[in-house]
């Protein structure tokens, strides 16, 4: 969510000083008519964020997996952003996000690690050690 406070702050300060003949021109006028210039969180392809873009399972390895998809998606969408856009002011803090992603991946993968060398390799996917594995089930063995 900080990044998404980093982006809605670029995008206030790129659109706070549009003119009506800007907005209709840059093709921003369906979004002028809906929100304004007010920050309203949605995809390039005008899908509105929703909380259903978090995946969470309870199950540390898949959701450390899910954790690190999310973060390539959105080294991804900087990489993207940083080919269309030119200006510097705009740039440099896009690089730092990127930057951010991969430290961020590289965490997650290093919990991940950490995790898959504690699991009992045998039952490494039958069951979910944090829900099926009580400390008299007998799975430690």
């Amino acid at each position: 969510m900080a990044h998404f406070e980093m982006i809605g702050t670029i995008v206030y300060q790129l659109t706070k000083n549009l003119s009506m003949e800007e907005i209709e021109n840059s093709g921003f006028a369906p979004y002028y008519v809906d929100h304004t210039l007010a920050l309203w969180p949605q995809a390039a392809g005008g899908i509105p964020f929703n909380s259903c873009q978090f995946q969470s399972k309870g199950d540390i390895i898949t959701d450390l997996s899910e954790d690190m998809a999310a973060e390539q998606k959105a080294r991804t969408t900087y990489d993207n952003i940083l080919r269309v856009i030119k200006d510097p002011e705009v740039a440099g803090p896009i690089r730092f996000l990127r930057a951010r992603e991969i430290v961020h991946y590289q965490r997650f993968g290093e919990a991940l690690r950490i995790v898959q060398e504690r699991l009992d390799s045998k039952n490494f996917y039958a069951f979910n050690p944090e829900f099926d594995c009580s400390s008299n089930c007998g799975c430690d063995k």
